[in-house]
């Protein structure tokens, strides 16, 4: 009985431990593709690492019922022509206040925040999923706030 009760309480530990590492991760690609490589620094390699090819960015259009389509090749040459136009100008960085990490199995739900100084500009949901290589983002719906 207590070998039965020790490695249930082993299976729980290691289940639990799997799912922070998994939300650690998770924690990490949005850090490093998302909010560095997008908002603060324009890195083309750290947004590949983090974002699937197929990453489409869904907006509401102005009218409010239209749904606007961003693949992530268009994001990253935005990115890129905004970084070229600035040429020296340090942009207000960005900080990411994460609310949620929601975890089942491949597949997770960020919900963020990103913030510059004291005003919240986005409110994210950042869908991912966990490929051979690790944990991408594959889709984003936002609020702008």
């Amino acid at each position: 009985m207590k070998r039965v009760l020790f490695v249930l309480i082993a299976l729980t530990l290691l289940i639990n431990v799997h799912g922070q590492d998994d939300q650690a991760m998770i924690r990490q690609v949005i850090m490093n593709a998302y909010v560095d490589g997008i908002h603060n620094h324009g890195d083309a390699a750290e947004i590949d690492k983090g974002f699937h090819p197929c990453f489409v960015l869904l907006g509401i259009g102005a009218d409010s019922t239209t749904v606007t389509l961003l693949p992530i090749y268009n994001w990253k040459e935005s990115t890129r022509a905004a970084k070229a136009k600035a040429m020296g100008v340090k942009p207000p960085v960005t900080e990411c206040k994460f609310i949620s990490v929601d975890v089942t199995g491949n597949a997770a739900m960020a919900k963020i925040e990103l913030w510059r100084g004291d005003k919240l500009i986005f409110t994210d949901y950042l869908g991912l999923y966990k490929f051979r290589e690790g944990w991408r983002i594959v889709n984003k719906i936002y609020h702008r706030h």
